[in-house]
């Protein structure tokens, strides 16, 4: 019987994953308990995989499952609860910005019954630039969201099998992991760590990736984008009922003036540029409507550790979706 299953993302970690693991085994050690390491390569372009096909073979706690291409993080750890058999799981990137030797404490706070255990790292190393971002965002998302997102609280994490059996019963296609851990409750406790630099490589989170992650977590938990829209049309309407009743009545007291130029240029543009956001917003929650219709897999498997018992079988076309 497995104890503890470790769901480990890899995407071009092939410079760092044999730190990693031992990393992990050398801090699983003196807890005594039966483990497991999942590998998810997500389309490395690198030899990811070829690494984790010689951990698999000299390594019977190792599985791993590689995907056809790049289908991203929320998808690789799903994939990797999927594969998990331990009675609780660990999510934890292969970078070593989180700390393996945090997971014994993750244990032993399971231990005492929470079904949540939640590693959230602090802000030291980071740009004065890219604490501000994150602050006014997590602000942001404390108004709008309706679920409760802790800024430093990322995917390292331990969860309890019926949490993770709460996961993956949620059939949504467009997944934000953070705001799925904090929707499906049950007690959880956190704890702060210190911020750890990459041991090696670059990191795959640039500022476009970021922003477009944002807005995933914005739109993944609410509708109220769409009703600031409604509030943002009924506050225009009435302010251009009130400019117009001024108009009419400056007309009849003074006489008709010649329009102001600049003033109707402004308008326009304004108008028009509200009616561009909200036509956006719209499209955005029309097209989540498209994509989880269409009920394609969240990822394709294309090799398993089973299929790396023998020779490797890279170049095997991709034949099996969803569940490995």
């Amino acid at each position: 019987m497995v104890e503890i299953s470790i769901v480990v993302p890899c995407f071009d970690e092939s410079e760092v994953i044999d730190v990693f693991h031992e990393a992990v085994v050398t801090a699983m050690r003196p807890t005594g308990v039966s483990f497991e390491i999942c590998y998810v390569d997500d389309g490395s372009r690198d030899r990811t995989v070829d690494r984790l096909r010689e951990l698999a073979r000299g390594d019977a706690r190792v599985r791993f499952t590689s995907f056809s291409r790049n289908f991203g993080k929320e998808s690789a750890m799903l994939a990797g609860m999927r594969m998990s058999r331990g009675a609780a799981v660990v999510l934890m990137d292969a970078d070593l910005q989180h700390p393996p030797e945090l997971v014994p404490r993750m244990l032993e706070l399971h231990q005492h019954g929470y079904d949540q255990v939640v590693a959230e790292r602090d802000r030291s190393g980071e740009s004065a630039v890219r604490k501000a971002l994150s602050r006014a965002y997590y602000r942001l998302v404390r108004r709008f969201m309706d679920v409760e997102i802790v800024d430093g609280a990322g995917d390292f994490r331990l969860l309890s099998r019926r949490a993770v059996d709460a996961i993956l019963s949620l059939p949504e296609t467009n997944r934000f992991s953070k705001g799925l851990f904090s929707w499906i409750g049950f007690d959880t406790v956190s704890f702060r760590y210190e911020n750890v630099e990459r041991a090696a490589g670059a990191s795959k989170w640039g500022g476009r990736r970021l922003l477009n992650y944002g807005i995933d977590g914005l739109l993944s938990f609410n509708s109220r984008p769409l009703r600031m829209a409604i509030h943002t049309g009924l506050w225009l309407f009435l302010s251009a009922l009130a400019y117009a009743l001024w108009i009419v009545a400056n007309a009849v007291l003074n006489g008709v003036d010649t329009p102001g130029y600049a003033t109707l240029i402004t308008a326009i543009v304004g108008l028009s540029g509200v009616q561009l956001a909200t036509l956006g917003v719209i499209g955005e929650y029309v097209g989540r409507i498209y994509h989880e219709s269409k009920r394609r897999p969240q990822y394709v498997v294309r090799e398993t550790e089973r299929d790396a018992a023998g020779a490797p079988v890279a170049g095997r076309p991709a034949a099996r979706a969803g569940r490995p």
